[in-house]
């Protein structure tokens, strides 16, 4: 069996983030198609949140080796404040120090076949180059999403190593891997030298997780004798604003469309619960709106069985992403409000899986049209559900099987 060297920062026990699921699917499904994987990851002090609940699926047998490293923002700053070059390309630069000398002594011992890093962690790219470099492995750079955009990252100096970062990438990794075609598109406009390397391997979800959760009914609502829509996961203020979309709740109370204890939003784990307040207290809401914290993720994705519609946010500057949840969102099988641009990559999927209850996340005259139509289709139990055969194609089983491919390609490549 081949063996594949995986950096990634995600990766048990940090909590937080539906990006540990690629990694930890990967690592669990590659033995399946022929490539055993070792872990090169991040010790675990550098983690703002951690959780055991998905310690018991790291295979027992699987090599994982947790570099030293620290969170800047956290352990770095003296009266909040630290310098900015400690935080280049991001918070977490330190752990390329130790992480490229227990990958070289990694490399030594288990002798891989393959080098794969994976982002939105710009630093795990840093260390998959340095090791790719020094050993003359092939490597695999799994993007996922685009890294320097149209004002993202805003500071100057960190946009620049982010696209030094791309670009070094793009230019030596044997292949590049991004979660939706918009994004694979872009890059090879950006880097037509490269577009025969640039692939998509897009995000899923994994059925085991789903096993043994019951069978919830319309009997076990989240909210009896309320409809509630369930966002779970992150909401980042610029990626998933929600101001429009808590205008159009305000308006369709006004309107007498919705009385506060008939319809609930409930925004699970969303990271920036001082947002959410302050947004549904300006716009007159907080009777609607629910904050609540984190769940350990097999209770999350039981929430989502029992939600009666569950809330996609993606402003239009994501248009070429597609947020990972969605593919549980889509396994869940209920109802699903999509907010977000129709022309988008997130909006092609909903699409795909016959949902057509997508409207812009920045209009509130499209979004309450969206919500007058879908809320009594759901009290009625006739909101469009995801296809069945969509969803069986979406499973991270068959996304490892792809990756087993890419890297026997890689291997191959010269």
């Amino acid at each position: 069996m081949k063996k594949v060297l995986m950096v990634a920062y995600h990766f048990p026990p940090l909590a937080g983030s539906s990006g540990i699921q690629r990694t930890l699917r990967f690592a669990q499904q590659l033995p399946e198609f022929g490539w055993e994987p070792i872990v090169l990851t991040a010790h675990p002090r550098a983690y703002e949140r951690t959780s055991d609940d998905l310690l018991d699926e790291v295979p027992a047998r699987l090599t994982v080796k947790r570099a030293f490293a620290l969170d800047t923002a956290r352990q770095l700053a003296i009266g909040g404040r630290y310098l900015g070059w400690l935080a280049r390309p991001d918070r977490w630069m330190t752990w390329r120090f130790a992480a490229v000398g227990a990958g070289l002594s990694l490399v030594r011992e288990h002798a891989p076949h393959a080098i794969w890093s994976t982002y939105p962690i710009a630093t795990a790219h840093v260390i998959g180059r340095a090791l790719a470099r020094k050993t003359q492995l092939p490597w695999i750079a799994d993007f996922r999403d685009p890294m320097a955009q149209d004002g993202y990252p805003a500071d100057p100096a960190t946009w620049k190593s982010f696209k030094d970062i791309e670009r070094e990438a793009i230019a030596d990794a044997r292949l590049a891997t991004f979660t939706t075609p918009g994004a694979a598109r872009e890059y090879r406009r950006r880097y037509p030298a490269s577009a025969e390397r640039i692939r998509v391997l897009e995000n899923g979800f994994d059925e085991e997780s789903f096993a043994g959760l019951p069978r919830v009914s319309a009997t076990e609502p989240l909210t009896p004798g309320a409809v509630t829509l369930l966002h779970s996961g992150i909401v980042y203020p610029s990626e998933r604003d929600p101001t429009q979309f808590f205008v159009a709740v305000r308006a369709m109370a006004d309107a007498g469309d919705i009385r506060a204890g008939e319809v609930v939003v409930r925004f699970r784990a969303a990271g920036h619960d001082e947002l959410l307040r302050t947004l549904a207290q300006r716009h007159g809401i907080e009777r609607f709106i629910e904050l609540l914290p984190p769940l350990p993720y097999r209770a999350a994705l039981n929430e989502m069985l029992r939600a009666d519609a569950l809330l996609v946010l993606q402003a239009s500057n994501c248009n070429e992403q597609i947020p990972a949840k969605l593919y549980e969102y889509l396994r869940a099988g209920r109802p699903i409000v999509a907010l977000t641009d129709p022309i988008g990559d997130t909006a092609e999927v909903v699409r795909a899986a016959g949902i057509d209850a997508v409207a812009r996340l920045d209009s509130v005259d499209d979004t309450v049209a969206l919500l007058r139509r879908l809320i009594p289709a759901i009290r009625a139990g006739t909101a469009p559900l995801p296809n069945a055969d969509y969803v069986a194609s979406a499973s991270r089983r068959g996304r490892s099987r792809e990756l087993a491919a890419l890297l026997e390609a890689a291997v191959l490549r010269r």
